[in-house]
This record gives C-alpha cells, structure tokens and sequence, in this order.
C-alpha cells in the first residue's frame, strides 16, 4: 500500500491509500458515504487488499473534509464529484480508467459523478444505495441537513442527518470514539445531502437512467444478505430504471460487506468494463 496526496482541479487536497498495480489497468475508486474515513473503515480497506490480491488495482481515499482530506469553506457536491472535482482527480490518478464503488449515499454521489459531474468511468458498483423510490420527504430532510451545517451546528446536523437509522444504531455511534470526528467532519455530509436530494428529484430512468444508457457503462446495485428491508427494493429499482443493470446480493450485514464476496464482485465488473 502507498498513501498520497493529490491536489484536484479545484485546487483542494485529497489523501489516499493506493493498493496494488495502480496505474497499471483498470482501477477500483471507492467512494464513502456518510461519515467513514480511512481509519475507521477496515472493511472498505480490507475489499481493497483483497482486490490487490486479485490483480485489481483500488484506491481508498479520506473524502474532502474528512480526516487527512481537509477542505476550507463549503463543501458541496460539485467539489466532491463535479468537474475537475475530488472523484475526477482520483480516476485521473489511477490512468483515467476505474470503476466507482459507492457505498450507502456514496452510491448517490458515484451516479452524480458518472452522469451530471461527467467523470469517465467504466463501471458503477452501487452497494446498499439508499434510493427506495418509496421514500418520500427527501428534499425538505436534506434542505434541513445543510440549513444546521449553514448555522455552525454541526453535532445537530449529523444526528439530523441520521434521524432515520435505527435508534440503537445511532446510540452505539454517539458512545463510540469516532463520534467526535462525525461531528468535525459533519462539513462533508452536504454532499451526502445534495447527491441524494438530486438522485430523489426525479425518475431515475430519467435522472441516471438514461444516460447511463447512453455511456454504456456495466451496473451492479448490490446489497448485503442481512440488511435493511429498503435496500433489495432499492437495489431492484436502480437495476429496472439503468438498461442492463443488475442487481445483486452479496455476503454482509449490519450495512457493510464481506470484503473478499465484495472483492470478487469487483474484479468481476472491472474485467466486464
């Protein structure tokens, strides 16, 4: 493994872990959702070692505003996966040729990329994204997400953020160590909050749909085998709206993956692109 940082073409810096042959064929570029980094994240960083082992590059990047990604000012969407933006810079990183892996609301952030921010990619890996087309109110929880960011409230932003998680789940991470980070980072939850206000403001055969059709780009939503009852009915919606998308259950829980079934996946994808 080898830790680097790059600057993007907005200008901001954006630190990562580097796993196997990069540069060397095509690349796994993992996108987190809300709140994980580096550090806190062993299964992300043990998919990515697992794909190394595999022959498949991967990158496993702090997200800006996160741990060894600091960023000034607002951080919104278009930073993070706009031209010239974080996601951008990293695909450039390893060669230009990657499939994205979002996981949870990165998999909303990794659809804005491949579509409105216009990163190339050759693939999307989508596991346990939050999109039930069921949901409703989308738009007012982020709006209210971003308005306790725009206050400096940060600690109410994040459990704003996480007011529809299980309880006892929330509770564990407010008694955790990594709590106080969620609260420094909480800056980054606006881009988690704007992907998914975008994702829900329209159809999705409209939103991503079709243009995913148009760069014809292979799609597997994927969720956990022990999960949420919200992410198979997801995970089937992404696969109906994307033209040749599938949706896919892999080895998981507790809204994470096993990271060799995960491994296999990927690589899978990467040899399809």
């Amino acid at each position: 493994m080898e830790t680097t940082t790059l600057e993007t073409g907005r200008g901001d810096r954006v630190t990562y872990d580097a796993h196997g042959p990069v540069g060397e064929g095509r690349a796994v570029v993992f996108v987190a959702g809300a709140g994980p980094y580096r550090a806190m994240d062993p299964a992300t960083t043990a998919c990515a070692e697992a794909l190394a082992a595999r022959g498949v590059p991967a990158v496993v990047h702090d997200r800006l505003g996160r741990a060894d990604s600091p960023a000034e000012g607002p951080i919104d969407l278009d930073r993070e996966a706009g031209p010239g933006g974080a996601i951008a810079a990293l695909v450039a990183a390893v060669g230009g040729d990657a499939v994205l892996c979002g996981h949870s609301s990165g998999a909303a952030i990794s659809l804005y990329a491949a579509t409105e921010g216009g990163v190339p990619v050759s693939g999307l890996a989508l596991f346990e994204a939050p999109l039930d087309p069921a949901v409703t109110g989308v738009g007012p929880w982020t709006v209210e997400v971003e308005t306790f960011l725009d206050a400096g409230e940060h600690e109410r932003a994040v459990d704003h953020y996480l007011r529809d998680m299980p309880p006892e789940l929330v509770g564990w991470l407010r008694e955790s160590p990594v709590w106080p980070a969620w609260v420094s980072h909480a800056p980054a939850l606006r881009v988690d909050a704007q992907a998914m206000r975008w994702a829900f403001s329209a159809p999705y055969d409209v939103q991503f749909g079709a243009r995913l059709a148009e760069l014809g780009v292979p799609v597997r939503a994927a969720h956990g085998t022990d999960t949420f009852p919200e992410m198979p009915v997801a995970a089937e919606a992404i696969a109906a709206a994307v033209p040749g998308a599938v949706a896919v259950e892999v080895a998981g829980s507790n809204h994470t993956w096993d990271p060799d079934a995960m491994a296999d996946l990927l690589a899978e994808l990467v040899r399809e692109g």
